[in-house]
Order: C-alpha cells, then structure tokens, then sequence
C-alpha cells in the first residue's frame, strides 16, 4: 500500500523540480536561438543587401546608400535636403546655381516618411555631424495643426528604417506611437526584424535570381536615374476651391485618384487641437537639434509649396509653433514662410500635393537661392524671457 501511495502521489519534489528548470532552460535556448539567427540575417549587411529596392526598407536603403556615395564627390559646401514626397525638387538644377549661391545639393528624402526617419537616415549619413554645411528640413507648416490623421501613429516608420533600427532604438521608437497595437508591432519587430521583413523574405523566395538580378540593376543606376529624373508634366489647371461652402471645382477629366486627395486631405473640417502633432515635432525635431549642436552643420527648415489650393490659415487656430520654438532654442535657420507662396498654382501641381516638372523645375532654382541667401545670414535667436 505504501507503494502504491508514493506512485500515486507523483515523483519526489527534487525530480520535479528538475524538469520545470529544464523545460525553462529549454525555452530560453530556444529563444535565445531564435533571437542569434534573426541577429545574424538581419541585424548584420547579410539579408539588407537583398532587400526588395521597390519596398519601403529597400528605397530607403538605396537612398541612403546613394548618398553616402555621393559625398566623395562634393566638397565642403554640401546641402543634405530631407523630406517626404512634398519635397519634389531637382538637385541637378539646384546645382546649376552653384556659382551664385556657392552651395552643392543632395536630396535624402524618402517618400512617405517622417522626421523620425529622418532621424534615422542622417545618424548613418553623417556619423561625425560634419560632413553638411546645412541640413535643410522640408515641412508642411511652422505652425501646428492636428490635421485630417495623426502622423505619430503611422506605422510605416517602422517598415522603412528597420534596416538602420539598433536594439538601443526600440523601446524609444515605440513609445513614439499612441496606439498601443502599433506600440507592440513595433516592440516586436524591431526586437525580431524577421517579422517585418517577413512578406518581402517570400517573394525572395519566390524568385531569387530575379530579386538579385534586380538589385544589381538598381545598385548600379540608381543615382543616375534619380538625379537625372523628370517629373509629369500633368497639371490641375482649373481646379479650385470656394472655401465658404468648403466645395471644389474640379477641371474637366479630373482622376478620382485626386478628387479623394481633395475630399480626405484638403476638405477636412476643422478638428480640435489636441497638441499631438506639437508633441511629436518637439521630441523628434528636438532629437535632431540636438544632434548637431556644437556641429558647425546649421539646420535650416523651409515651407513647402502646400498645394494648387492651400487651406487657408485662418480655418484652425493653431494653438503653438514648436519649429520656431525649436529654432529660438537652437539657433536654427528658418526660411521665409511665404517664400514659395507663388508656386501655390493648379498649373504647378500634377495632383494636391505634389509639384508638376514645371513646378519642380522653379521651385528648384527658388530653393537653392532661398536656401544660400538663409545660410549667408547669422541665425536670429529669441531674445530670453
């Protein structure tokens, strides 16, 4: 009977306790093996040689790539520009003023991102802080505006830096985020880098020796089909806006593709302020001010073209100015608001947002000009309070 008892009654206390260790210890091997392959693919130059050039991580990488090539064939008066699509100009027509502005352009910008890739971008562009005489930083307002989405929350950051993501940068980049979905994605992501570049691993899958192929191709004419781009030359040319009814006319064969650009990020009503997107620019601009103080790089911010209809100012009142505040704080170089005001023009534009060839092709030289006649001044700082 007591046999029987002691089988009933399980194997001794020490016994189980071994194999809870083991199980644990197997579980942390296991993760920790997981953690060294992903390591070793990702987090090395192994499988970003490799990306996709069409996806977001492998533009990114080919611009920042280009770039870091490009310095070599400059001298010291290099202008880094940043930006998202807005940012449309023509390097190689700012340069063409060289002798009367005394600068040399690059473009770093990338479709689609924001001042936290930015960030990200020049930390690997320009590890010593000196290699620029200016970083200029396009934006849409110097004011602040919680506009038709928060930017804060746009998850795409994460897909186009994860290449230049450290583990130092995780928990940071994640706290950018409000949305606690994001927050997470983004935790585990950026601490398994196989789950973001999951998608763009099956099509290598898929097609190998056409992805490498491909990326050849791209790696080698790259800089040349960039620099040496021309945009449409379609245009909006009849479009316009009666603000009082908030109703637009649109030219006759108008894309729907426009006419939803229209309708989603120009009509939108006015929104309360919540002071995200202030909160957003002091921590990642700030981040970058920071960056280069002691630099002798300036930092320098322009206003965009905003569009063929720009809302008007006085739709919102915009309750702060965290780029001036920023600028007053650090000495940065702030470009007249209103200097692009004459490209706002539906024939300039090829849709609501972006500069046509013609448009691009002005706002170029506008630019360069804007930009030598800023750097040649000495910055202005707000008198203390």
């Amino acid at each position: 009977m007591l046999i029987v008892s002691d089988m009933i009654a399980g194997p001794p206390s020490h016994v189980a306790s071994r194999t809870v260790l083991r199980a644990i210890l197997a579980c942390l091997l296991g993760v920790a093996g997981v953690f060294g392959l992903d390591a070793l693919l990702f987090r090395t130059g192994l499988y970003p040689a490799i990306l996709e050039p069409d996806s977001m991580a492998g533009r990114f990488e080919l611009i920042l790539h280009r770039e870091q090539k490009a310095q070599a064939r400059y001298g010291a008066n290099l202008v880094e520009t940043l930006g998202d699509s807005r940012f449309a100009y023509y390097p190689r027509v700012a340069n063409q003023l060289t002798g009367e502005t005394g600068y040399a352009f690059r473009h770093a910008g990338v479709a689609g991102t924001d001042i936290r890739a930015w960030n990200y971008m020049l930390r690997d562009l320009d590890p010593t802080r000196r290699r620029y005489r200016a970083i200029v930083l396009g934006v849409d307002d110097y004011d602040d505006e919680d506009g038709s989405y928060d930017i804060g929350d746009d998850l795409a950051t994460l897909r186009y830096v994860i290449a230049r993501l450290r583990l130092g940068d995780v928990f940071d980049l994640a706290r950018s985020f409000e949305d606690r979905t994001a927050q997470w994605e983004t935790i585990r992501g950026g601490l398994l880098k196989g789950m973001v570049y999951q998608a763009d691993i099956f099509a290598f899958l898929d097609h190998p020796l056409k992805r490498l192929a491909y990326v050849r191709l791209c790696n080698g004419g790259y800089e040349g089909w960039t620099y040496d781009y021309v945009d449409s030359n379609k245009s909006v040319a009849g479009f316009q806006v009666d603000w009082r009814t908030m109703t637009a006319t649109f030219p006759p064969g108008a894309e729907q593709s426009f006419r939803n650009e229209v309708q989603n990020w120009v009509l939108y009503p006015a929104r309360p302020q919540t002071g995200h997107k202030a909160a957003f620019r002091r921590k990642w601009f700030g981040e970058l001010m920071d960056r280069y103080r002691g630099s002798p790089t300036k930092i320098v911010f322009l206003r965009l073209p905003r569009g063929p209809a720009p809302r008007p100012d006085g739709l919102v009142v915009k309750k702060s100015s965290s780029i001036r505040e920023l600028a007053a704080r650090t000495g940065a170089i702030l470009v007249d608001e209103h200097a692009f005001d004459s490209l706002e023009r539906p024939e300039l534009f090829r849709d609501a947002f972006h500069l046509n060839d013609t448009g691009c092709a002005r706002f170029s030289a506008m630019m360069a000009r804007e930009v030598g006649k800023a750097l040649a001044q000495p910055p202005v700082r707000e008198a203390s309070r």
